[in-house]
């Protein structure tokens, strides 16, 4: 599976383990001399809100979270524009928008544990770790692997475990999973995220090939499996190989 973040293409469309959230949470709050905290308002307010997205929590977590340090340097004066940015490994960081919808359609409540497939540059993994209690993270691609973790060990986001793998098999030593996030698109639905996810919970993954469908999957109390349709998008194509575990966010 490529770690790279979606490429949406509608832009136009209207310390660790039991350890709170809100701790993790007030570690990301800008300060009041963070020169991008009015840009990354001004980016919720007409980017997010005016699409849409409503979950509040969802909204203080992209009104909060330091999008330009999960970017390029090169790229930090696009960091809180409408659009993707290209990161490390031919990938690319996903449009506000998208990350934000995603994290929405995941219901996330404060005590959730969210499994995510893609680590990429570690933005989306940042934005979950302020609405769950623990967030796991799979990425393929080496480099990003470990510049995901240094960032994310950085900036404080101790309920972060990154690993190096192949994302298709998920992560079983850890399931299930209330929730699971997937930013890069297979053409058939991974059976062992499935098997993963727990009863009441959600999984966000777009799916195909040249066309894709964003989708919501849900598992009930009995196990059953429902599947709802969201919106067309287009990401990245979802590859695999031989698992295998890299240096991750250390708990504090």
């Amino acid at each position: 599976m490529r770690a790279a973040a979606a490429i949406f293409l509608l832009s136009s469309l209207a310390g660790v383990s039991c350890r709170d959230s809100n701790a993790v949470a007030a570690k990301a709050t800008p300060s009041k001399d963070d020169a991008y905290a009015e840009r990354r308002a001004r980016m919720v307010e007409t980017q997010i809100v005016a699409r849409g997205v409503r979950d509040p929590r969802v909204l203080e977590a992209m009104r909060t979270v330091p999008r330009h340090f999960f970017v390029d340097a090169a790229q930090g004066s696009q960091a809180y524009e409408d659009h993707p940015l290209p990161i490390a490994g031919n990938q690319t960081i996903s449009q506000p928008y998208i990350v934000a919808l995603m994290t929405e359609l995941l219901e996330l409540a404060p005590k959730e544990t969210v499994l995510e497939i893609g680590t990429g540059s570690g933005y989306q993994s940042a934005v979950l770790s302020t609405l769950a209690r623990e967030v796991y993270t799979i990425e393929i691609v080496p480099e990003l692997a470990r510049s995901a973790a240094a960032k994310l060990k950085e900036r404080g986001y101790a309920n972060v475990t990154v690993k190096e793998g192949d994302g298709y098999r998920g992560w079983p030593e850890h399931a299930p999973f209330d929730a699971i996030i997937v930013t890069a698109a297979p053409e058939r639905i991974p059976q062992p995220l499935l098997d993963q996810l727990a009863p009441g919970g959600r999984m966000v993954i777009p799916v195909g090939g040249f066309f894709q469908e964003l989708k919501v999957f849900t598992k009930d109390q009995s196990g059953r499996i429902s599947e709802k349709d969201i919106l067309p998008v287009r990401f990245v194509p979802m590859t695999g190989e031989i698992e295998k575990t890299t240096p991750a966010a250390p708990e504090n």
